[in-house]
């Protein structure tokens, strides 16, 4: 929200020393975000000059321009030469002049120079180039704006190009600060300075007439509220809609954020800044019959400001005559009825519609608008009678009006539910000991009506008991994000300031912590990055053939959970697998030039059982908790979740330099990561090879650990990897880390180091070619018993001396005990039983 200064002291006496910074700094300390200041870019000399002479002079390139003599004033170097192209004035008009030494918007800094064979001594303005507006087809002539001053006086001034405005951030439960009455009020909080609230008027000229009275027929309220509660009409006659806006309006609007677009519409956007209520005015003269508020019917469409066509959906809210829909209730108006340069006639809507519905049609037609921003966050139901009433004032004023009895006024009774708030309860909630003065002087100061409460004070089981006694609290209307004791606790703390709120670190309670998944999924994360791999989360979302070709062994199709709202609607699905999102992440690294990657991504996938629904008919609303009901069918709505730890590698593990060649990522890689994560899990994982539909054949490896499969391993088929856009080679690896750390139970216990020394042995086996070499490893691991410390697979042969369809793999063997130095025959006694038990299971021989 942009504020202009001046505006600003309308409601609330700021010092005359005020800068924006002061202003800033008093509304961080009650609770709001500085975000910029935002000025005019204009610096002097620009005065008010009067043409005395114009000479029209044709130029060769066919455009013509005026040779001007203008008194810019005694104190400003009398008569200057002032070339000019625009032709919008005569002799005697009084301009707006910048003098050489002027910077105006862009900048563009004014000098004298030579154009068109004259010296040109500055340069008459347009309203564009003051930055007033986007009008540039001619010179700001004084007085069309309605502003007769001396020559020489200064024109920034003048023209109100010396205010500023101080922006904030506004969050969304604090909607009354979308408007200077509430921003004034918040100051007046913050300093203590006097507030003077522009809605306080006789409500005697409120009352709207009558004749123009709206009817609401709403056949399907969201969520059981109407759609309009209030709906406020006023007539204003006989506008002359060619008047110019004034220049104060214009340099407030713009300070604002919005742009000027006529008398008629600057005054309706200027009270919705001023008061927060926004408004719409209809050509009368256009409008068919009374107007209805209602629901859409399926189909309907209607083409609204922006001149775009929509499609309507049943829940938006219409604002419609006998002609059909005529404005979007709350979002934008329609082209039908617009006001326009032939406007004489005025019907001004001021109304309170209900915020969800607003909300969801803004964001439904991808139209967020100033409008629709107030009315989601909440306006003041008490507000529509003050904005229609001074809304026509202006057009009376400014436009030259004729405020009329017509009109009309709906509207139902303002309820704001009491809060009961018991004596104690927010010192214990905020940890301050607020005096009772102090807790009801907050309140009353931010306009809520405060009562000695007649109940006991005693809380709820479970929110401790405080003594008796307390206050019934009535919130204002301006704050519906009021609603309960801890709201209104906020409310004292941020009013007496949040830096009176101690620093003090809590004591955890024993036992708490990280559960043992969590303390394993965290510690393989971190020895994943601490192997050089780079953690990527993605979005859960993917597609249904996605799933399939990653979610299965087979490729086959899989039951998939299909969002009824998905934020992409071509990634409709919840992922079953890790890996889509890492394939994403992948290539478009590549596509940025990034070609070497370690990735890895731990999270949710969610695998649906067969032939079971998952979701409910209805989301329970969000203003109360749900029963233990409801949550219970939320749970049971939720599919099976598994956390799963996926990695992908592609391009090169170490890059070309000089004596060395590229080393590719690759399958080894890929083996070493399952180990960190073995290790990291506490746990040994060991590789049995498989096939997979998305990965190479005879290069793809399932992960098996605590004789269970708990993941893959492999090269990606190349098909796949040429439809994920991967310019070569990439290695995945996918596993259920929640079913691995169960497997590896709890606590992980360190084995005691021997300080005897270790036996070591080679031993070579002929075997038959299909057999892997990890089955192999495993039977001599079983067989040599508890001496063996370590076995791997140093060779695997096949060639001359090893019979055709054979191979010999050479497995170095390393003993030791713990107890006392192994002699070489007790090595090679379990050596020898491990050979045992890979002669049985694989017919292996001993290699001589």
């Amino acid at each position: 929200m942009r504020v202009p200064l001046s505006w600003l002291r309308e409601y609330v006496d700021l010092a005359a020393d005020a800068t924006p910074e002061d202003v800033l700094a008093a509304l961080v300390t009650v609770g709001f975000e500085e975000e910029d200041v935002h000025r005019f870019d204009i610096t002097g000399p620009v005065v008010v000059g009067q043409v005395v002479s114009l000479e029209a002079e044709p130029q060769s390139n066919g455009k013509t321009i005026n040779w001007c003599q203008v008194d810019v004033g005694p104190e400003h170097g009398g008569v200057r030469g002032i070339v000019c192209g625009a032709h919008n004035f005569v002799v005697g008009d009084k301009v707006v002049v910048t003098l050489p030494g002027a910077v105006l918007p862009g900048p563009f800094p004014i000098a004298a120079r030579k154009t068109y064979g004259h010296v040109s001594d500055g340069m008459i303005a347009s309203a564009r180039e003051l930055g007033l507006g986007d009008e540039h087809n001619g010179i700001v002539v004084l007085s069309d704006l309605g502003i007769d001053a001396p020559v020489g006086t200064d024109a920034i001034a003048l023209l109100g190009l010396d205010d500023v405005a101080v922006e904030i951030n506004v969050t969304p439960d604090r909607g009354y600060a979308f408007s200077v009455r509430g921003v004034a009020r918040e100051y007046s909080h913050a300093t203590g300075a006097a507030f003077r609230d522009p809605a306080e008027r006789d409500f005697a000229e409120l009352q709207p007439g009558s004749g123009h009275t709206a009817v609401v027929d709403d056949q399907a309220p969201v969520r059981g509220k109407v759609g309009a509660s209030e709906f406020v009409t006023r007539v204003v006659r006989d506008v002359d809609p060619s008047r110019p806006t004034p220049p104060w309006m214009i340099a407030r609007l713009s300070l604002a954020g919005m742009r000027s677009l006529g008398v008629l519409i600057d005054i309706t956007n200027y009270v919705m800044l001023e008061l927060g209520q926004p408004l719409h005015g209809y050509d009368l003269d256009k409008l068919t019959g009374g107007i209805t508020v209602r629901r859409a019917t399926p189909g309907e469409k209607m083409t609204t400001l922006d001149g775009v066509e929509r499609t309507l959906h049943v829940e938006d809210l219409l604002i419609t005559d006998d002609s059909g829909p005529i404005g979007l209730a709350g979002v934008m108006g329609g082209g039908t009825t617009e006001m326009s340069d032939t406007t004489r006639n005025v019907l001004i809507e001021a109304a309170t519609f209900d915020a969800t519905t607003i909300a969801r049609t803004a964001r439904r037609h991808k139209l967020p608008s100033e409008a629709s921003k107030r009315f989601e966050r909440g306006v003041d139901p008490l507000i529509p009678f003050v904005a229609a009433r001074r809304a026509a004032d202006l057009m009376v004023e400014l436009a030259g009006g004729t405020l009329t009895e017509e009109g009309g006024a709906l509207f139902a009774e303002v309820f704001v539910a009491e809060i009961e708030l018991p004596r104690g309860f927010v010192q214990g909630l905020i940890g301050v000991d607020y005096t009772d003065d102090e807790i009801t002087g907050a309140l009353t100061t931010i306009g809520a009506e405060v009562s000695p409460s007649t109940g006991s004070g005693t809380q709820a089981e479970g929110e401790g008991t405080h003594a008796q006694g307390g206050w019934t609290v009535i919130p204002p209307t301006w704050r519906p994000d009021l609603t309960d004791k801890w709201t209104l606790a906020e409310e004292v703390a941020r009013i007496h300031g949040l830096d009176r709120i101690p620093s003090v670190l809590p004591t955890p309670p024993s036992g708490r912590g990280l559960t043992a998944h969590q303390q394993g999924r965290r510690r393989v994360a971190n020895a994943l990055a601490a192997a050089g791999f780079v953690e990527t989360p993605a979005f859960p979302f993917t597609t249904e053939a996605q799933n399939d070709l990653h979610g299965s062994a087979s490729g086959d199709h899989l039951p998939s959970i299909r969002l009824a709202n998905p934020l992409d609607g071509q990634v409709p699905f919840l992922r079953r697998s890790l890996i889509p999102g890492l394939l994403q992440t992948a290539h478009r690294n590549i596509s940025r030039g990034l070609t070497d990657l370690a990735l890895f991504e731990t999270g949710a996938v969610f695998v649906p059982e067969p032939g079971v629904e998952y979701g409910t008919a209805e989301v329970p609303p969000l203003g109360v908790r749900p029963s233990d009901e409801v949550l219970a069918e939320l749970d049971a709505s939720i599919p099976p979740q598994e956390r799963h730890v996926a990695v992908l590698l592609t391009g090169n593990v170490s890059p070309r330099q000089p004596g060395r060649a590229a080393e590719a990522a690759g399958l080894v890689e890929a083996l070493d990561a399952v180990r960190v994560i073995g290790a990291a899990a506490g746990i040994e994982i060991d590789v049995v090879q498989t096939q997979r539909a998305a990965l190479h054949p005879g290069r793809t490896g399932a992960l098996v650990a605590g004789g269970e499969e708990i993941g893959y391993v492999g090269e990606l088929h190349p098909a796949v990897a040429e439809e994920a856009d991967l310019p070569g080679r990439a290695t995945v690896l996918e596993l259920d880390l929640d079913r691995l750390l169960t497997l590896a139970g709890g606590r992980i216990v360190a084995a005691s180091l021997s300080t005897f020394p270790a036996a070591t042995q080679d031993v070579s086996l002929t075997l038959p070619a299909e057999v892997p070499a990890g089955e192999v490893r495993a039977a001599l691991v079983e067989g040599a018993g508890a001496l063996l410390e370590s076995v791997r697979l140093v060779d695997d042969y096949r060639g001359e001396g090893v019979p055709e369809g054979s191979k010999s793999l050479t497995f170095a063997l390393r003993f030791r005990a713990d107890d006392r130095t192994l002699t070489a025959a007790e090595a090679s006694e379990a050596k020898m039983a491990g050979v045992a038990v890979a002669a049985e299971r694989f017919g292996a021989a001993l290699r001589d």
